[in-house]
């Protein structure tokens, strides 16, 4: 999909301080997996109630976390095994020991700094500016045009900010982020303003639809590791440049959203 392509490569363009943190590390010796992960298996914590990053399909985790941690694993050399938490006590089961990595649609959060490890970025679901083929919008240049949201999201705050700084916009709010797509595809606004996942999501059910999309926010999701754990984040920095890399990453994206 051109669209979704656009979207994963706004990721490390817009983002490149983060992924130079693991040219970094390959500079260094790596640890040894063993001594980084002693248990002998990589223990991920997983909130398996949030597709399409992880849910429970009869006892068994699918989704993109899933599918990512299990190609962690085969990088790093040492099986991957889930554990499914809910998602207010994942960093209390990191910080525990009771898994080694959470790998569960996390944005960084900087109050965690203190105990907690964040890997490179490997997902953005900040804000897309959606349009048509050939009626591409500049987020500089909105005045006057239709923008169709959802009201009283992150999009209707990037609205609000907008007209703070004089860029007047006919606003459509809508009551959810589908249905402000739809106005787009039905020609009844100029643009949409979405999270990326929900617009990589609609535009992959809309079969023959192709339309454009330029982030505006970021909003990166990462890997969580224990502060002390620096073997462990280390080998995860490593394993995730190898997979940016070989284009897996970009495929495990690709299968989900």
């Amino acid at each position: 999909m051109k669209a979704a392509a656009r979207i994963l490569s706004g990721l490390t363009v817009a983002l490149p301080l983060a992924f130079l943190v693991g040219a970094v590390v390959r500079h260094y010796q790596l640890p040894d997996p063993a001594v980084a992960f002693p248990r002998g298996e990589i223990v991920i914590g997983v909130d398996g109630s949030f597709p399409p990053f992880a849910y429970d399909d009869g006892g068994e985790l699918h989704g993109l976390d899933i599918d990512l941690g299990e190609a962690l694993g085969r990088e790093i050399g040492l099986p991957a095994r889930f554990v499914s938490i809910s998602f207010n006590g994942l960093y209390d089961s990191l910080i525990s020991g009771k898994v080694d990595l959470l790998i569960s649609a996390l944005r960084v959060a900087p109050a965690r700094r203190e105990d907690v490890r964040y890997s490179r970025p490997y997902y953005d679901n900040g804000l897309v500016l959606v349009s048509e083929v050939g009626a591409a919008l500049d987020a500089d240049e909105l005045g006057g045009k239709r923008i169709a949201y959802e009201y009283a999201s992150s999009a209707d705050s990037q609205i609000r900010a907008w007209e703070r700084e004089g860029v007047r916009v006919q606003k459509l709010p809508y009551e959810l982020p589908a249905h402000a797509l739809d106005a787009l595809r039905y020609g009844q606004a100029d643009g949409a303003l979405t999270d990326a996942t929900t617009f990589r999501l609609y535009a992959k059910s809309q079969g023959e639809w192709r339309p454009e999309a330029e982030f505006v926010t970021q909003d990166p999701y990462a890997i969580a590791v224990r502060k002390d754990r620096v073997g462990a984040w280390k080998l995860v920095e490593r394993a995730l440049s190898a997979l940016k890399d070989s284009g897996e990453l970009a495929r495990i994206v690709e299968t989900w959203l």
